[in-house]
C-alpha cells in the first residue's frame, strides 16, 4: 500500500508544522484521539508513543472503534516533515510520512502512509477501513484549527468602544 492523502491549508506552513508535530497536544486538539501517551524519549529527539484515536462507525450515534498503535516518530524541521515508524500489532512497519510545503494561499499538508505487510490484502484492510477514515478526520480537524489560528492572528487588535460623553449641567431629575 502506498497511499496518499492532501488538504490545502489556508495557514502558513510553520504554524500548520507547530501545531502537527507536538504529538502530545493531540488529544486536546483532535476529538477522535482519545490518548498519546510516550513511552520512551530518545536522544536524537524522536519519540516512541503509543496512540489511541477512535474511527467512527455511527458518526450520528457517536459510536466509534478504538484504533492503538505504537510510532517512533520525529520531525524534521528544514523540510517540515513529521515520521511515524509503527512498531509491533496490525502494522507494523507502516511508514507515515507528513509533508507540509507552502504554497500561495498557504500551504499543502500531504500525508503518505506505505505499508507492506506479509498477508495479501491486510494493506488493503487496513487503508480502508482505518488509514483513510482517520487520517482524513485529522486532516480536516487540522485544517479548522490552522485557519481560525491564522485568522485570529491576521486580525486587527480590538478597539474598546467608545465611550459617550456625558454632558454638562445639571443632571436629569428622576420623574
Amino acid at each position: 500500500m502506498d497511499s496518499t492523502l492532501s488538504v490545502e491549508i489556508n495557514a502558513p506552513a510553520a504554524l500548520v508544522f507547530e501545531l502537527a508535530r507536538d504529538l502530545e497536544r493531540w488529544p486536546a486538539l483532535l476529538p477522535h484521539y482519545r490518548d498519546v501517551h510516550v513511552l520512551e524519549r530518545h536522544a536524537d529527539g524522536a519519540i516512541t508513543a503509543r496512540m489511541i484515536a477512535i474511527r467512527q462507525v455511527v458518526p450520528m450515534l457517536g459510536y466509534g472503534l478504538p484504533v492503538a498503535w505504537r510510532a517512533r516518530s520525529w520531525s524534521e524541521a528544514g523540510p517540515k516533515r513529521i515520521r511515524f515508524m509503527h512498531q509491533g500489532g496490525a502494522t507494523n512497519g507502516m511508514v507515515v510520512t507528513w509533508r507540509i510545503e507552502p504554497t500561495s494561499s498557504g500551504c499543502r499538508v500531504s500525508i503518505e502512509h506505505i505499508f507492506n505487510p506479509r498477508v495479501p490484502g491486510w494493506s488493503s484492510f487496513v487503508e480502508r477501513l482505518f488509514v483513510r477514515p482517520i487520517a482524513t478526520r485529522t486532516l480536516r480537524t487540522f485544517k479548522a484549527i490552522a485557519e481560525a489560528a491564522a485568522a485570529h492572528a491576521a486580525a486587527p487588535p480590538a478597539t474598546p468602544p467608545a465611550r459617550t460623553p456625558r454632558r454638562s449641567g445639571k443632571p436629569r431629575s428622576a420623574k
